[in-house]
């Protein structure tokens, strides 16, 4: 079933730290880690709040479980508004510290990590990546070889469910993408989204606008959604993307930014007759970033200085950091061609 991707934890209250380790070591244990991973991601968990406590501004810590080929991992995020840090390499090394007490924690975290990234800015914040692998040892699949994906879909606060989603596959010429929006929020949007993600797993053409007409015959009776497919062609080496409906797409290789239309209409309910595809070479662009109306339209990349160098969790957490509504489910959702 597809859901949210990351369970959002406020780090504001000490007394909560417990609860928020326990609800992670929860997802691992349902993962399978076993005693030594799970004490390796307990002791991350608990670096992770005591530097919110110690040094953040209104922190957060996102964290999802996901798996890679036969390897499920756990993804953490940690968010802050602040002080930032000028140097945050030389703050992984032990000893060094940005106030009075040791320094311990981000060597720590990234001793323990199996992927280890950090983002900051003075007075902006920063952003924490640890990701901790069931079998301990982060190999690549074959596919993310290939291409990296990294959705953010965070559900609208105080909702049990997100009324966003997003699913992909991948096979040996193709990778297709959906991220699509449910009318409103709750339950009866993550149906629709579900219901569309039935459909895209089933659906045999390639064209992202034949998808696209599949999926609103297929969701009819559902309150109807929002949604964009992204289809990367890997013989022929280009993208083709498609939309109905206010999903913000934008194809870039921090050089340029090519910001991509969507067609009027709600998937499910009413389409244009006509849909055609856009297509991108990937000599132009190798990124596509796409994200929902939880995400304010006029994100910009410009923003954040170094951190296309990030891993595209990173970045999309940035995205999610300094442009998301908080009164609606939010989807930063994004895809990169690993060049060769």
């Amino acid at each position: 079933m597809v859901d949210a991707t990351h369970t959002r934890f406020t780090a504001n209250d000490r007394s909560y730290f417990s609860i928020i380790k326990k609800e992670i070591r929860r997802k691992a244990e349902e993962a399978g880690f076993d005693k030594k991973r799970l004490a390796d991601l307990d002791l991350v968990v608990s670096e992770m709040t005591s530097n919110l406590h110690k040094y953040a501004v209104d922190g957060e810590i996102l964290a999802g479980s996901f798996r890679d080929g036969d390897n499920h991992y756990i993804e953490l995020i940690s968010i802050d508004n602040g002080p930032g840090m000028v140097s945050p390499q030389k703050m992984m090394e032990d000893g060094v510290s940005t106030s009075n007490t040791l320094g311990m924690g981000l060597g720590s975290i990234k001793r323990l990590s199996d992927k280890f990234d950090i983002y900051s800015m003075k007075e902006w914040g920063t952003v924490v990546l640890s990701r901790i692998y069931k079998n301990n040892i982060a190999t690549k699949s074959e596919a993310a070889a290939r291409l990296d994906v990294r959705p953010l879909v965070i559900a609208m606060p105080g909702q049990k469910k997100s009324g966003d989603g997003s699913y992909y596959k991948i096979t040996e010429q193709y990778f297709k993408l959906l991220v699509a929006d449910g009318l409103g929020h709750g339950e009866e949007a993550n149906h629709a989204v579900n219901e569309a993600v039935h459909a895209f797993r089933s659906c045999p053409y390639h064209s992202p606008s034949d998808m696209i007409k599949y999926i609103h015959q297929s969701i009819r009776g559902t309150r109807g959604m929002v949604g964009t497919v992204v289809v990367y062609d890997f013989e022929k080496k280009a993208w083709r993307v498609a939309g109905v409906g206010n999903i913000t797409t934008r194809m870039s290789n921090f050089l340029d930014i090519k910001n991509l239309m969507s067609h009027n209409g709600i998937i499910g309910l009413n389409i244009p007759n006509t849909i055609n595809d856009q297509e991108v070479s990937i000599d132009s662009y190798h990124q596509v970033t796409l994200c929902s109306d939880g995400i304010k339209a006029r994100w910009e990349w410009s923003k954040f200085a170094g951190i296309n160098r990030c891993d595209l969790s990173i970045q999309a957490a940035a995205i999610y950091k300094e442009f998301a509504r908080q009164t609606d489910d939010m989807s930063v959702v994004m895809a990169k061609i690993n060049l060769r």
